[in-house]
């Protein structure tokens, strides 16, 4: 897949960055980390990339959150996230969940949640409670925790840990990416 992310990249006229690279070869050797870059640097591809290589083609639903605290950034990351799609990952969509997602949404998402949900810390632990949550999250391969420096020592961070360690329960295989 990182041919893929290279020749994506390419068509944009964009080089991937090493770290890029990196982290792709890392995520493709199931390995979790803490991305820290500083902002415009190439984080949301360097790990997104990463996870569609992780894709898993015969599974259905979801299979990678974005935890995002700021719901402000959701709908940026949510356009970033959907843009190499139709050439990298054709079937896969890409949704939003949280207090601000109108009620249609939710019901349309309760029916079939997308393969990527962008999501808020809060809406991810209402996701956990409910009777099916094994079910619809088992087949998570990828979390990504944007932000994560805004999580840490408070009570939404908390909130993801304990989110995490009920995921890795579901999915042991689990690959985590913190982005800072």
């Amino acid at each position: 897949m990182s041919t893929g992310a290279e020749a994506w990249f390419a068509r944009r006229g964009w080089a991937p960055f090493e770290f890029q690279r990196q982290v792709w070869a890392a995520m493709a050797a199931g390995e979790s980390g803490l991305l820290h870059a500083t902002t415009g640097s190439g984080k949301t591809y360097a790990v997104w990339m990463g996870a569609l290589q992780r894709a898993e083609p015969a599974v259905r639903g979801l299979q990678v959150l974005w935890i995002t605290p700021m719901r402000a950034l959701a709908s940026d990351t949510t356009l970033a996230l959907q843009l190499p799609l139709p050439e990298l990952q054709p079937t896969w969509t890409v949704g939003q969940r949280s207090g601000d997602t109108p009620s249609a949404e939710r019901a349309r998402q309760d029916r079939r949640l997308p393969t990527a949900l962008v999501t808020t810390p809060e809406s991810l632990t209402l996701l956990l409670t409910r009777d099916n949550a094994r079910e619809t999250l088992t087949p998570v391969h990828t979390v990504i925790v944007d932000e994560w420096h805004e999580l840490i020592g408070n009570k939404r961070g908390v909130q993801v840990q304990l989110a995490l360690a009920r995921l890795r329960r579901f999915s042991p295989g689990l690959v985590v990416w913190g982005l800072s």
